[in-house]
């Protein structure tokens, strides 16, 4: 029988990498604990997604924007990512990434993973630096699963088709309303709220989860 085509959408600041690049930007601008301490609340549910990010990214105004080269040079992607997206293109799905972080770093992993999708957040720049301010929508949970909901269709896929994962509370929606939410070694509110989970950092370990609900289905 012919493998099911799906479309597979992946988090990933904590998830496709091991890191949160907001607070490796923290660091550079100085004030990586008060960063660090909103990004921890907000990936926990106690404070509003929005006005944590918004607050946060207030405090990287005026740093230069070749922190990004340094920034990436320090992240590591998580276990079993290639492996899990090599064999998610044997199978014929589309491979997606939808970042509550910035395309500034997700468009690197974009071109290293060739990954068919990507959305994410954008910093203002102006004269060189950052503004502290970010560009255009800021990608909230609901944009997720707006995001999750519009490449699905792109591809003439039901929901039911679809394979989310994540690790926050801004992704909770999105693993709600894949076929298949996976909380992934993730903050207690969103492993409750999603229907499976994997608490081991490996993504390759994805892919037995995917068929073993596939062949109950």
């Amino acid at each position: 029988m012919a493998e099911e085509k799906r479309l597979l959408v992946m988090d990933v600041d904590g998830t496709l990498i091991n890191e949160e690049v907001i607070d490796l930007l923290g660091e550079l601008a100085g004030r990586g604990q008060a960063i660090a301490e909103l990004t921890a609340r907000a990936m926990k549910g106690e404070l509003d997604f929005r006005q944590a990010l918004t607050d946060r990214v207030a405090l990287l105004n005026e740093l230069p924007v070749s922190v990004f080269d340094q920034v990436y040079d320090k992240i590591s992607l998580t276990m079993g990512v290639e492996a899990v997206v090599k064999e998610a293109h044997e199978r014929g799905w589309k491979v997606g990434l939808v970042s509550g972080g910035f395309h500034e770093i997700v468009d690197r992993l974009v071109d290293r993973l060739r990954i068919d999708y990507a959305l994410a957040n954008r910093l203002e720049v102006k004269s060189g630096r950052l503004t502290g301010r970010l560009k255009g929508e800021l990608i909230s949970p609901e944009i997720k699963l707006a995001t999750l909901k519009a490449w699905a269709e792109v591809n003439s896929l039901p929901l039911s088709q679809t394979i989310a994962v994540g690790d926050g509370a801004n992704d909770i929606l999105m693993l709600q309303a894949a076929g298949i939410g996976i909380a992934f070694c993730a903050k207690p509110a969103t492993r409750k709220a999603a229907a499976y989970h994997l608490d081991e950092r490996d993504l390759k370990k994805l892919l037995p989860i995917i068929d073993q609900v596939s062949n109950q289905s």
